[in-house]
Formats: structure tokens, C-alpha cells, sequence
């Protein structure tokens, strides 16, 4: 495949660095390419001491590349569209997916209007996808692959962004960044969390805004109360401890969560089953289609399922071939034709 990288006038680059090792070898192989690198640090939230070393990793790479980096402070446009929509979800009894909505505000919308203030062509980052410029594909390491968490970028982004590292197997980045004498402690540093403001728990982050432990019903899916729980946000749907049910011999799960009667439905797995769904906020990037025959990722960890999707506007009407388990509400589901992704929405 072939990458945006027409160098024969050099091309100037804004790549989003954090500090790792993927964002460093991005940039390093950019030059490398002959592009015009300049690098941006993205201050996200403000946990205490996390941006001071970020930040000094990448001015070290930054005097080995010899390129100019900035230190961008997006904390308010972060905690509008990341953190409080987080929080917020999670307070409707909602699964979020904060880093989708990141990628589509932030680091693929707010750096795309830096690239512009200084001048910037193209925007790279260290994530583990393939783009064309008109369609983002699965990472060559299906380990790493992260095409999924970029299912609800804006289509006409697509052809200013570059992924150095779509062909790329994680243990070959580090192994590059250990053969360079300045970074090989890069090379080292353990991976970064799933979700950069949760230092240990979602739960530790919601009840510095609400009182999450308030004891209540648990019940059937006839409405009949079986038994209690400790507080509705403590719970996912397909979360199968933490509540009690009386009598029960059978292991049960979280079906459903009613958030205004603190209530959570359980019952036993086969009734996780789901074969249709409907989402909202429906981005694709593809266009003048109705109905659509593809296959559908309804969590970055699941294998993708055979599907037909019909198009109302920015909703659409999910029906699978095979039944996924333990659908959520708020959570995101990618839509594939193989290893092209075609966008994507939020269930609902």
C-alpha cells in the first residue's frame, strides 16, 4: 500500500509526539524519508508530574532530530469532548469510548488546525494503522492495530494523514530505537495506558464528580428483584461479579443498566446474545450508499462479524450474520470490507 509520502518537493510534516517510542520512530523515520519534521506535544489533562517527562523525552528527540517541537496546551478542548463526555456517559448508564472520540476531536481534528497554523502539509502520528488518503486500513501487526479507534475521524482529514508505522511489528520499532544510542531507553519505557487520565481505575476517575457508591436493585429481565449492587456506575454491560442475585446457580451478567432507578439487569449469558442493532453518529468514508453488506467490530477487542448495514441519514439499522455477546450502548462499532475500514458509529 501506498503511503502519502511524495517527497520530491519536501513536504512538511507535523507529528504528534508523547514521549513513547512509536511516536519517536515515526518521526525519525519521516526525516529519514526526507520530509520536513516538526513535532508537537499534546498537553491532554492534567495529571500531576505525567507532562514534565513526556515533554522532556521529546525535546531530547527533538535536539537529536534538530527540529523545531511545540508543547500545545489542549486540556479545555480535551475535557469538553473527552473527559466530560466520558464522565457524562457513564452518569447515563452509558460505555464509552473516549479514545475514539479523541482521535476525532483532537489529535485528528485540533492538531490538523495546528498543522495548518504552521504551515504543515501532512500529520503523523505513532499509531499502528495504514492510510491511502482515502481510506484507513488494519495495521500489518494485528496485535497493535488501532484502525478501529479512528472509525469516527472526519473523511476529508484522510488524505493529510501519515502512519510510518502500518507495516511495522512492534518488537522491530523498539529494536530500531535501541540501535540509536540516544534513544535506547525509549526502546525500554513500558507501554502507556489504554486511556491516558485513568491512572488505575475508571472508577477512581468518576467519583471525583458523583457519589458512585449508592446501593440498589438488582433485577430480571421481567423487572422482578433479584437481588442488590453496590452502584449502577460500577458496572458494564457483559460484567459478570460485583452484584448479587438471589439463589442463583448460574453465573449471571449485566444485561442492562438503568441508570434514573439505579437498577442494573442481569441475567444468564445467552441472553448477552445480539443479532441487530442501531447506531448514531454514523461516519463513513465511503459515499453514496444506502444499505451496505461488510463485517462489524462492536469493541476494539472482538473479532469482526458478517453484517448488512441500511443507511438512514447519520443513523443505520445493524444486522449480523453471527450474533456478538455483550453489546453496549455508547460503545462504538467499526464497520470493515476486509482490512479497510469504512467508518463507524456509536450503538444506541
Amino acid at each position: 500500500m501506498t503511503e502519502n509520502n511524495d517527497t520530491t518537493t519536501k513536504k512538511k510534516v507535523l507529528v504528534g509526539m508523547s514521549g513513547g517510542v512509536d511516536s519517536t520512530v515515526s518521526a525519525v523515520l519521516l526525516q529519514k524519508e526526507g520530509y520536513e519534521v516538526e513535532g508537537v506535544y499534546m498537553k491532554l489533562h492534567n495529571k500531576p508530574g505525567y507532562h514534565e517527562e513526556n515533554w522532556r523525552k521529546v525535546q531530547k528527540v527533538a535536539d537529536y532530530l534538530g527540529i523545531k517541537v511545540h508543547f500545545y496546551d489542549l486540556s479545555e478542548a480535551f475535557n469538553q469532548n473527552v473527559y466530560d463526555y466520558f464522565v457524562q456517559s457513564y452518569k447515563d448508564g452509558l460505555t464509552p469510548n473516549p479514545c475514539v472520540m479523541c482521535n476525532r476531536t483532537i489529535k485528528f481534528g485540533k492538531m490538523i488546525e495546528f498543522a495548518d497554523k504552521v504551515g504543515a502539509e501532512y500529520v503523523a502520528t505513532g499509531h499502528y494503522i495504514k492510510c491511502d488518503g482515502e481510506f484507513i486500513y488494519a495495521a500489518d501487526d494485528p496485535n497493535k492495530d488501532q484502525s478501529y479507534f479512528l472509525c469516527e475521524v472526519k473523511k476529508e482529514v484522510l488524505p493529510r494523514l501519515i502512519f510510518p508505522l502500518g507495516s511495522w511489528k512492534k518488537p522491530d520499532v523498539k529494536a530500531y530505537a535501541a540501535k540509536i544510542e540516544v534513544l535506547k531507553d525509549f526502546a525500554t519505557q513500558p507501554e502507556s495506558s489504554e486511556i491516558c487520565f485513568v491512572e488505575n481505575t475508571y472508577d477512581e476517575v468518576l467519583a471525583r464528580h458523583m457519589d458512585i457508591d449508592q446501593p440498589g436493585e438488582t433485577v430480571d429481565t421481567e423487572g422482578n428483584v433479584v437481588g442488590t449492587h453496590k452502584g449502577y456506575m460500577h458496572y458494564t454491560i457483559g460484567k459478570r461479579r460485583g452484584f448479587f442475585v438471589n439463589g442463583a446457580h448460574d453465573p449471571h451478567f449485566v444485561l442492562e443498566i438503568k441508570p434514573e432507578q439505579n437498577q442494573i439487569v442481569v441475567g444468564t449469558k445467552e441472553k448477552l446474545e445480539a443479532h441487530a442493532f442501531e447506531v448514531k453518529q454514523l461516519n463513513l468514508f465511503i459515499e453514496g450508499t444506502q444499505s451496505l453488506e461488510c463485517k462489524v467490530k462492536v469493541r476494539y477487542r472482538t473479532q469482526a462479524v458478517p453484517c448488512r448495514i441500511e443507511i438512514e441519514g447519520d443513523r443505520a439499522q445493524v444486522t449480523l450474520k453471527e450474533p456478538v455477546f455483550g453489546l453496549a450502548k455508547g460503545q462504538v462499532a467499526a464497520f470493515y470490507d476486509e482490512d479497510k475500514l469504512l467508518g463507524g458509529g456509536v450503538i444506541c
